[in-house]
């Protein structure tokens, strides 16, 4: 087949392929359109996507949103059992922290409650002693206690006051009945003695120990502030009356011991251990069944000492009888009393001729040989 541009000119006309480009130009475009596929198509194609295309898909850094303002959260309300802290250091956090809130709020502290005091608190007042609250005591194994009082002095029901030296740390409850003791027994017993007590001896208190200060025994009573040791009491007029010195009347000591034995559950004096020689101690422990201890033993004095050398014999003292020799009984010489009483009884002669007089051999000492056992 011949194809000339002679021929062709026939075939088409003149200008033909300047109006076929445009023609083209569209022709693709719409192709191309209506190749690209939509969204939901896309939405179709990941759905089916391969279930490993995703593996390291938390390895690309995630488009962030618009940034917002976080909002702070206010904090708790402080409980009524917390600690309230110092007034320092709340300034400080006050000021260091953004204020959240009113002002006003801000600036309240929060309300601690108030510790109410016990039924031996409201009764030990300054009418009867001269007892300071202090804070409970915390420590280890047990050691320490509540509602304590530091007992500085005993007022007496004629506004006299018997000071505790030194003063004691103890329980409302044993304070408390230190001070009854003394104002119903020890004042009236000091009357009784022609004065007036005004200072009671404080041997121990409280002391975080074991008992009778041995490391590892059991948590003394004075450890849980339980317990008080008592050498004595003095009288105005500086007399010292202790309670364990033998040459203190004797029915004084007992008087005594009878009245805390009434009231304490533990009494320990002399006799009782060797720890408790030169002092008493009164607790209230609480045992089963109410059962007490009371063990003190109100000794007698001491008995004087004999002299070195034997007292002289008295002149009107009778004399002395001396055992005759037995040279002397031979002989018969230097006895002129014994030979009155043959003379007075003639039998005594016929008794010795009869039988003749014995021999007295000297004794002799046996060795003594040593034994193995």
């Amino acid at each position: 087949m011949n194809f000339t541009a002679r021929k062709a000119s026939r075939k088409w006309a003149n200008g033909a392929f300047g109006r076929i480009e445009p023609a083209m130009v569209t022709a693709a475009a719409v192709a191309l359109l209506l190749g690209m596929p939509s969204g939901p198509a896309l939405a179709a194609k990941a759905a089916r996507a391969a279930p490993w295309d995703g593996l390291f898909s938390h390895l690309e850094p995630r488009a962030r949103g618009k940034a917002r303002h976080a909002v702070v959260p206010l904090p708790k309300p402080r409980p009524d059992e917390a600690p309230s802290a110092e007034p320092d250091e709340a300034d400080k956090e006050q000021q260091e922290s953004p204020p959240h809130g009113k002002p006003s709020e801000q600036a309240k502290p929060a309300p601690q409650p108030t510790p109410q005091p016990s039924a031996c608190r409201l009764a030990l007042t300054d009418a009867i002693a001269i007892a300071p609250s202090i804070p409970d005591i915390r420590g280890v194994g047990g050691c320490g206690g509540e509602d304590l009082v530091r007992l500085e002095a005993i007022v007496l029901p004629d506004k006299r006051q018997v000071s505790v030296k030194p003063a004691a740390i103890l329980r409302c409850t044993m304070a408390s009945a230190i001070a009854g003791w003394i104002r119903s027994d020890i004042a009236p017993l000091a009357e009784r003695l022609g004065g007036r007590v005004a200072e009671l001896d404080n041997f121990d208190s409280f002391e975080c120990r074991g008992r009778n200060r041995i490391v590892g025994a059991k948590l003394s009573e004075h450890g849980r502030a339980n317990a008080l040791d008592v050498r004595g009491f003095k009288l105005a007029d500086g007399t010292l009356i202790s309670l364990t010195d033998r040459t203190v009347p004797r029915q004084l000591r007992e008087t005594v011991l009878h009245s805390v034995c009434a009231r304490f559950s533990t009494v320990l004096g002399p006799s009782s251990d060797w720890y408790h020689e030169d002092h008493i101690h009164l607790d209230l422990m609480e045992r089963r069944g109410n059962y007490r201890i009371c063990q003190w033993d109100v000794l007698d004095p001491l008995p004087q000492k004999a002299p070195l050398l034997p007292a002289e014999r008295p002149d009107e003292a009778p004399p002395r009888e001396v055992a005759a020799k037995p040279e002397d009984a031979k002989s018969g010489a230097g006895k002129p009393e014994a030979e009155k009483s043959d003379a007075e009884n003639p039998d005594a002669e016929k008794s010795e001729e009869a039988e003749p007089p014995r021999e007295e051999k000297p004794a002799k000492k046996k060795r003594r040989q040593n034994r193995r056992s």
